[in-house]
């Protein structure tokens, strides 16, 4: 496809959208533009745009696809502003915010001049942010949600598809109301409960020194969602505030009743609870993309001397590897071994680690997500 995409928002999402557009629309010219400069030229350094836009009125004007890749309140404000533009009538306008029903009801003032706004929401990450995080695979065969109101014609919706053909990604088309709630059961209430029991054991540790230590590892890994930004999951709360209200009423009637069986020591009920549980958590999909990005962690057994990291690294770089995160677990003083968890981007990088190490040195590893 030929025209003028732009792109408003040029992080770690606008970003890796734009280089998708690139690669299979070779004749496209990307226009980004970001409330920060610098990000806005370190995009143009990096090519990931061929032009940046002193603001969005100006990169707006003539573009064909318009892309809104911002916080979701701030998406809010953006498509009032492109509401008073004068568009090229054909112009589609997306968006790839976390939340739909909000924003698609404030879209309504672009359908009033008679342009086209389709929801949409590429549900993948990484640890990473910012443009230069950005990369062509992000996507790649993950779960993307477009939310196209009845009044849309199937035509618009199948030219939106293509522009994003490059992402590699899975369409899906769903209803805002149900794009919220189903974000809001497999994303947005985990975050609420990772936070909550980082919280909860914060509070616990102000009498007890010993549970900082202890919650290095494992309880880590099982809350790192609680480490995301502060500012971003304060805006999808909000937006999303009534599907959470009632998935949280639902969580304390089965906190409740979780509270009853063990006062009641009824211990058939506990050991149900657990084997269902990790049942149904068993049979989910090992390789499908989810809402919250996956961690393909690598833990290698290493020996406590100097200049083992940068010796596994180096394995890993000869191998043009790339890894997203690396850390060592903390041992008992009395080990000669350590371990080293190496996280990636995706399952066949770990692999790929996995046999590299496995071929460069005598260091055991072993796997998790």
């Amino acid at each position: 496809m030929e025209g003028r995409v732009f792109v408003i928002g040029l992080g770690l999402i606008g970003g890796s959208l734009a280089l998708c557009i690139k690669k299979e629309h070779k004749k496209a010219i990307i226009i980004g533009y970001d409330i920060h400069l610098e990000q806005a030229r370190l995009a143009k350094m990096l090519g990931v745009v061929d032009e940046v836009a002193g603001d969005i009125a100006e990169g707006a004007k003539s573009a064909d696809l318009i892309i809104i890749s911002a916080p979701v309140i701030e998406t809010e404000a953006i498509l009032q502003i492109l509401s008073e533009q004068q568009l090229n009538s054909d112009v589609i306008i997306t968006d790839t915010g976390s939340t739909k029903s909000k924003i698609v009801a404030n879209a309504k003032s672009l359908a009033q001049r008679g342009y086209t706004f389709i929801g949409g929401h590429p549900m993948a990450g990484s640890h990473k942010s910012g443009v230069s995080a950005a990369k062509e695979i992000l996507f790649e065969n993950a779960f993307y949600l477009l939310t196209p109101e009845p009044h849309i014609e199937g035509a618009k919706v199948e030219v939106l598809k293509d522009w994003l053909k490059g992402t590699n990604a899975k369409f899906l088309s769903v209803t805002p109301d149900t794009h919220d709630y189903l974000t809001g059961i497999v994303s947005h209430f985990p975050h609420i409960i990772a936070a909550s029991i980082v919280r909860q054991t914060e509070r616990l540790a102000e009498e007890e020194s010993l549970i900082p230590r202890l919650a290095a590892g494992g309880f880590r890994d099982i809350t790192r969602i609680a480490s995301s930004s502060p500012e971003m999951w304060k805006d999808i709360l909000l937006h999303n505030r009534k599907v959470l209200i009632d998935l949280i009423d639902q969580w304390k009637e089965e906190m409740d009743w979780v509270k009853g069986i063990l006062e009641e020591e009824n211990g058939g009920e506990i050991y149900r609870y657990f084997q269902q549980a990790k049942q149904y958590r068993d049979g989910l999909p090992l390789r499908e993309k989810g809402a919250i990005p996956a961690f393909y962690d690598l833990f290698v057994d290493v020996p406590d001397y100097p200049g083992v990291v940068s010796e596994v690294t180096g394995y890993l770089a000869k191998e043009n590897i790339s890894i997203t995160n690396i850390r060592i677990l903390e041992t008992r003083e009395d080990e000669i071994y350590g371990v080293l968890v190496i996280s990636f981007q995706t399952e066949e990088d770990r692999e790929r680690a996995e046999r590299c190490i496995h071929s460069c040195s005598s260091y055991a590893t072993s796997v998790g997500t």
